[in-house]
């Protein structure tokens, strides 16, 4: 903080700050205490509670195995149904908390009960465990999605390896992006940003990768996503390799028109591979069909120069010395009779046949209705077309795919808002997982949903067709289906950082921002009070919020430590989907700007549907 200082804590409970080595400022730490809420819960479903008389009354009595079992059945926990599941919660807060008298101990009093209340993984926010349907096409599933997977910093100089890959599966990333070119030889197959600084890392690295690591945290089918920029021969290449590591986990359809996606609970534990067939990639080299396909697209802003795509890298792949090489005329012969050979084999591997937009998007969206498909479409592509077609994307995702990408301009690997994508139906938002900032904490928060799984069920509503082919409009004011009320307190912060972390002179003074991220209509924001020099802030107040389309709600919550001279510290974030949110009072674990788990903070939260 640039300021001298030392803190000294004290077994009684309090700290001393030490200022400019003149004075000393005492706080009392005081334990973080149980709230009304919490008394006045434990008082109605515990045996000897008094019966609601004082906070002395309230604070007696045993919460035995029935009891608790009828408070989870009052907060709606399905999870939880029998008595002997509630004992068993009860042994393990037990254990936790009460090492030497835990034989002799059969019920929880408030003090457990309301550590049972802050146990996150015994009273998490939202399900843990899958809970959708996983039988219904890819198509009806927004899917965990990766945009150039293999990159560990920014999108022009930084280096390209197999690690960003493990820990976006780890995570819980469903579709990985590899970038596919020749190596100096033309011989092998790296993996990197084309037409960039950034190092390539061999192909054959990322597919094992993908191997031993696509289901570490989801047994649900992994995507491969290729930028294909090679020749037929490394083409074939890539096919016996994929098929020689992957072996039966590789995935792929005996037929070469799909006319419904296979679904995700078919695919278990396989991988399957989306990228251009080989024939649009011959077309795409020649130089009189690219300029009859360009004609009909509407000029690249400036940004998307900076994009590794297809009609862009290639230019720069086919560049060289004619001294060197066949004529153009020979050249493009000799491929085309290898690519006859060759591409059979690569081409049977693949499951989701992929393109770009060959004229108007619009156009794009209506045509091959007997084949289903994935289209990829930038930030602002898919920006301008729901400005102007709003429901044919919606039509299209409910049987194609769609994938959205970054602007070229997005050097540092920062994201987009994804929620435009969303409320259309878009199944791939394809995002830089090795940054951070609010659009990711979005992604983070929407995938936490159905287990955490990768896969996350659309609303019915993006599935169904009206009369005269009507489809959602998410520009469309709808009346309020529901309303959130949410009020909470915090702790942890104490554990996880230096009591000087925050203030060098006091301890802390939090406060909390919360939003609501869906649709136009549902968007809002609140913010609590500032509660001064607390380490166990009670916030203690109540926000609604409107919902007309809860389903596509994010609730994100920001934890901020006021500063009068400086920005404001961060103390912690989440987002969860509202559709997800279990009502009742509950434990919300707090995370780091890089998204990964604060090991002791949460806030303790009542969420309440009107």
């Amino acid at each position: 903080m640039g300021k001298e200082k030392k803190t000294e804590s004290h077994s009684n409970g309090s700290y001393n700050y030490k200022m400019f080595k003149c004075f000393n400022r005492k706080f009392k730490i005081n334990e973080v205490q149980p709230t009304n809420d919490v008394r006045d819960a434990f008082c109605k479903f515990s045996v000897g509670g008094g019966g609601g008389g004082g906070d002395g009354d309230r604070s007696s009595g045993v919460m035995g195995a029935e009891q608790l079992c009828s408070f989870l059945d009052d907060h709606h926990v399905h999870s939880v149904t029998t008595v002997a599941e509630a004992q068993r919660l009860i042994d393990e807060v037990i254990r936790r908390r009460h090492h030497v008298t835990r034989f002799t101990r059969h019920g929880l009093d408030l003090d457990d009960f309301f550590n049972f209340l802050f146990y996150d993984d015994l009273n998490p926010p939202i399900k843990s465990h899958v809970h959708q349907d996983m039988t219904a096409p890819l198509s009806h599933y927004f899917i965990y999605t990766g945009h150039n997977s293999y990159l560990t910093g920014n999108q022009l100089s930084s280096d390209c390896s197999e690690v960003p890959v493990i820990k976006a599966l780890q995570r819980g990333v469903r579709v990985i992006e590899l970038d596919l070119w020749p190596n100096s030889t033309g011989t092998d197959i790296n993996v990197l940003h084309g037409r960039t600084l950034t190092t390539p890392v061999p192909l054959i690295k990322c597919l094992k990768s993908i191997r031993d690591y696509a289901f570490s945290s989801s047994p649900y089918p992994v995507i491969i996503t290729l930028e294909d920029h090679l020749t037929a021969d490394l083409q074939a290449k890539v096919a016996e390799m994929a098929t020689k590591i992957f072996g039966q986990m590789l995935y792929y359809p005996e037929s070469d028109n799909l006319e419904e996606f296979p679904s995700p609970a078919s695919l278990l534990h396989r991988i399957i591979i989306s990228t251009k067939p080989p024939k649009e990639y011959l077309e795409s080299r020649n130089p009189l069909v690219k300029q009859k396909d360009n004609s009909n697209v509407c000029p690249s802003s400036e940004e998307e120069t900076l994009v590794t795509e297809e009609i862009q890298t290639l230019e720069s792949m086919l560049s060289c010395d004619d001294s060197e090489t066949k004529s153009d005329s020979d050249q493009q012969e000799e491929e085309e009779e290898a690519s006859e050979e060759q591409k059979p084999v690569y081409k049977r591997l693949i499951t989701i046949h992929a393109g770009k937009p060959k004229g108007s998007v619009k156009e794009e969206m209506k045509g091959a209705v007997d084949k289903v498909r994935r289209l990829s479409l930038s930030e602002q592509e898919l920006d301008r077309t729901c400005s102007s077609n709003s429901q044919d994307v919606v039509r299209f995702t409910q049987k194609n795919l769609l994938r959205i990408y970054p602007k070229g301009t997005r050097i540092n690997s920062s994201n987009y808002k994804p929620l435009i994508g969303w409320t259309h139906g878009a199944q791939m938002i394809a995002f830089n997982m090795q940054g951070y900032g609010k659009s990711l904490w979005m992604m983070h928060g929407m995938f936490r949903a159905n287990g955490g799984c990768g896969y996350v069920k659309k609303p019915n509503f993006l599935m169904k067709k009206g009369f005269h082919e009507e489809v959602f409009d998410p520009r469309k004011k709808l009346p309020v289906k529901e309303t959130l009320k949410a009020m909470y307190m915090g702790d942890g912060w104490r554990l996880d950082f230096s009591h000087t972390h925050f203030d060098a002179y006091s301890p802390p003074d939090f406060y909390t921002k919360m939003f609501i991220v869906g649709v136009p209509a549902d968007n809002a924001k609140r913010k609590t009070k500032i509660i001064e020099d607390n380490w166990y802030p009670i916030w203690d107040e109540e926000f609604s919020f409107p919902l007309t389309v809860p389903e596509l709600a994010l609730l994100r919550i920001e934890v901020r430590e006021y500063d009068m001279s400086e920005k404001d510290d961060f103390g912690g974030q989440t987002c969860l989907p509202v559709s997800e949110l279990r009502p009742g009072i509950r434990s919300v674990p707090l995370y780091d700007k890089k998204g990964e788990k604060m090991k002791s903070v949460r806030l303790l939260m009542r969420f309440i549907f009107e």
